[in-house]
């Protein structure tokens, strides 16, 4: 203050003497202020390096530090500055066969916060840093070359640059060589032109256009083409796209004898210095320079991509008479949103009306024309706008302000809704959820969590949002790998990341997703980070759950496959011919027999046709109770059991007692507990024909047309009752007869009763008999019950002779 002349004089005033003390004041008081931010940015870089050179924590890094200044007698500042500057040295490229430095060849945690913070203080702004002496040199260079030596030379302290490269787009997506500067000319000669190969850096850079950074060689000699000779010699590089309004035709790549990552404040110096050069090396080309109103709309565009708050730009739209009729967009803030969901450029080109149909004729509308006539601002009361929004109607306060900018309206609002109203419904959306929300704030290196986010944690709020360096002691080290790089894509190339992994707490194990997303300033450069956590363990346990459950499914079903098909083949072993017509005693016989078209498991259905030793004929038909493996053998117990019986001659009624006592024997061991049974012996000489049953469907007799079911002697479920009696009915068959002998699945019909399904076989085997289609009636009543739910198994006897 004493160096101004105005204030020695005394030429001043007692007020503006105050006033310049506190201005004085304040200054010191800022500078102090910054001395304290640079030292904690230098304190936290330095932990950041220990954390990521030691895999320690945070406290213990601070601890190692302070320790480590005690020992060398120096302050915990020269400490840091120290640790800082033996990992700058390391870094530096050795004599020709020298050992690289160890720290480098270490893998770099990407869990580092000093990795992403950009700080507060920036020297590369001031008046003397890099970004000022690029812009001043850009003023005198005429040629690629000048430019690519200005960015080396102004970029060599602060980015460690050592070399650079300029390539622009040719013909078919080729680039050429433009300018070089800190690489041999026959290097340049050898790369002078790239083709449009894949696997090379700078193409991707232009393609996807988007910074390629390279700074693992082994890993980046596999996917990319590197260049370089030899390519060792660059181990760290950096191909930066030139922005612009059209497609990206130039790309600056940066190539560092330094080894290891470009730290988020050296990614952004190099956006920068390409964003500064922009203009020295985008091609112009075209039919000439742009009206002057629409350079106007670019320039009012590019710093409304500066705002943080909605605004945008109208240009009247006039009818013949020169009267408005509505508002064109023709530039719009990031933060411009419609209620259709369109945001910022989005906008640009449609209509006020198409996008706030309701403002016309409204006290806002006036206003626009008001400001656009006389040039005053218009600033508008609040006034209540309702929106439509997933059909559900909504409705917001906005305060709006319009200024007149050569010929059009330059138009911002603000959207009054209720903060604690919105806190509130967020806090429940995210406690019905198990999500919480999160943010970390680059520059200021500030991290905020939302209270379901110490729940999802099962952290104590007292400690504080957990730091990036906290998080592996949490997560599962199988995790850890493929979590990292994806925090690598979120913080360093503003990549979106959806990301699960898992956590252990107090309770136990926990899955845990997070779904974040980047801003970036002007520059491409992470900003700030927004997201959410979300504990899914409910989710992926009853995951889990199904998955076990399919899986037991899934044997199940395999095993039961597996006890059909055995089940299938024994069936078919025991049985005879499932089909086929055969001569017994003078009888034509006609056997059908059929499986069920669902399930997987074969039923217990079975017949005998055979001839007995004293020229009679025996016939059986059966039903066991229940399906697979018991129920066939059962079968083939009862089968074979009442065989041998009828061919030593014991009587039928015998038979039928003996095979329910043996069905009561064997029932707890084989699970099969009830049969039915219909078995007839039919004599030759006198057209006799003696039967049985045990609790099965009556015998279907069709003579002269008319079709009866005989009347059923006595004889109870096989393996109902001990004490079962079984009786015997005699029945002499006629020339011309036909007596069906059959299971239930012939006549059983879900939902009906079984007499409908009796009437309805009577009909059918009348009607089929009398159409003179009798030779084969079993196959053909058989094949008409499709769908069958059930096993069919029909046996038809036939006396020859008369009709």
């Amino acid at each position: 203050m004493t160096g101004d002349p105005a204030l020695a004089d005394g030429l001043v005033g007692p007020e503006v003497l105050a006033l310049a003390k506190v201005v004085a004041r304040l200054r010191a008081e800022l500078e102090d202020l910054e001395g304290v931010a640079s030292m904690a940015a230098v304190l936290e870089r330095a932990k950041g390096v220990l954390m990521a050179r030691d895999n320690v924590s945070a406290e213990t890094a601070g601890r190692l530090l302070s320790e480590r200044a005690a020992r060398g007698e120096r302050t915990l500042m020269e400490e840091c500055w120290y640790t800082l500057g033996a990992v700058g040295a390391a870094a530096e490229p050795g004599p020709a066969g020298a050992r690289t430095d160890l720290v480098a060849e270490l893998p770099v945690s990407p869990f580092g916060t000093a990795r992403y913070v950009l700080g507060t203080r920036r020297a590369d702004e001031g008046p003397g840093g890099p970004l000022a002496r690029l812009a001043e040199g850009l003023t005198r260079t005429g040629t690629a070359d000048d430019v690519a030596a200005l960015l080396a030379e102004s970029l060599a302290g602060p980015a460690g640059v050592d070399a650079v490269l300029i390539y622009t787009e040719a013909v078919a997506g080729s680039l050429e060589l433009a300018g070089h500067a800190g690489v041999a000319q026959s290097l340049a000669e050898q790369w002078c032109h790239i083709p449009p190969l894949s696997g090379v850096a700078a193409l991707d850079a232009v393609a996807g256009r988007e910074a390629v950074w390279l700074e693992d060689p082994r890993q980046d000699a596999v996917r990319y083409l590197l260049i370089g000779d030899p390519p060792g010699r660059w181990p760290s590089r950096a191909w930066l796209p030139v922005p612009g309004d059209g497609p990206v035709v130039t790309v600056v790549g940066f190539l560092r004898t330094r080894r290891g990552p470009f730290d988020a404040a050296t990614r952004k110096l190099l956006r920068r210095a390409v964003r500064l050069c922009a203009d020295a090396l985008r091609v112009r080309g075209g039919a000439g320079a742009a009206e002057p109103a629409q350079e106007h709309v670019g320039e009012v565009q590019r710093i409304f991509d500066a705002l943080s708050g909605p605004a945008t730009l109208l240009t009247p739209v006039r009818s013949e008479t020169g009267e408005v009729e509505d508002f064109r967009i023709d530039a719009a803030a990031p933060e411009s949103l419609d209620v259709a969901g369109r945001r910022g450029k989005e906008l640009v080109g449609r209509s006020v009306l198409e996008t706030y149909p309701t403002v016309a004729g409204t006290a806002l509308w006036d206003g626009y024309l008001d400001a656009l006539t006389t040039g005053v601002v218009y600033e508008g009361e609040p006034f209540v706008y309702e929106e439509v929004a997933g059909g559900a109607p909504q409705r917001s306060t906005y305060s709006v302000r319009a200024s007149r900018l050569d010929g059009r309206l330059v138009v911002s609002w603000v959207r009054h809704d209720s903060d604690e109203r919105e806190s509130r419904r967020l806090a429940d959306m995210q406690r019905l959820g198990n999500l919480g929300s999160a943010g970390w704030n680059l520059v200021t290196d500030t991290v905020v969590w939302s209270d379901q986010v110490y729940a999802v944690f099962d952290r104590d709020p007292a400690l504080g949002p957990m730091r990036l360096e906290e998080l592996p002691q949490h997560v599962l080290p199988e995790d850890l790998p493929r979590l990292g790089r994806a925090v690598r894509r979120l913080l360093e190339d503003g990549k979106a990341l959806d990301q699960g992994f898992r956590i252990t707490t107090a309770a136990g194990i926990r899955h845990v997703r997070i779904v974040a997303e980047a801003q970036a300033d002007a520059d491409g450069t992470p900003v700030e980070v927004h997201g959410f956590f979300q504990d899914v363990t409910a989710l992926r346990d009853a995951e889990l759950a199904l998955l076990a459950s399919e899986r037991a499914v899934l044997v199940q079903t395999g095993m039961l496959q597996a006890e059909r098909t055995l089940a299938a083949h024994l069936q078919h072993t025991l049985l005879p011919i499932p089909q086929q017509s055969l001569e017994l005693a003078g009888l034509r016989v006609d056997v059908a027999y059929l499986p069920a078209d669902r399930g997987l498991n074969v039923g217990g259905d079975w017949y005998s046709a055979i001839g007995l030793p004293d020229d009679s004929a025996l016939f059986v038909v059966g039903d066991v109770a229940g399906h697979g493996l018991a129920a066939v053998g059962t079968m083939a117990q009862l089968r074979f059991t009442a065989k041998g019986m009828a061919i030593t001659g014991s009587a039928l009624p015998d038979i039928l007692a003996r095979l329910n006592r043996l069905l009561l024997h064997t029932a707890r061991d084989s699970g099969v507990t009830t049969a039915t049974m219909v078995m007839g012996r039919y004599g030759p000489r006198d057209h006799r024909l003696t039967w049985v049953r045990a609790g099965h469907l009556p015998p279907l007799l069709i003579r002269d047309g008319e079709a009866r079911y005989l009347p059923q002697p006595e004889g109870n479920l096989l393996g109902a009752d001990p004490d079962s009696a079984y009786a015997q009915a005699d029945l002499r068959l006629q020339p011309g007869d036909h007596l069906l002998l059959y299971t239930d699945g012939l006549v059983e019909e879900p939902g009906e009763d079984i007499e409908a399904g009796l009437a309805g076989l009577a009909v059918t085997a009348r009607r089929l008999i009398g159409e003179g289609r009798g030779d084969l009636l079993a196959r053909t009543l058989a094949a008409r019950r499709p769908g069958r739910r059930d096993d069919i198994c029909v046996v038809h006897v036939h006396l020859p002779g008369g009709r």
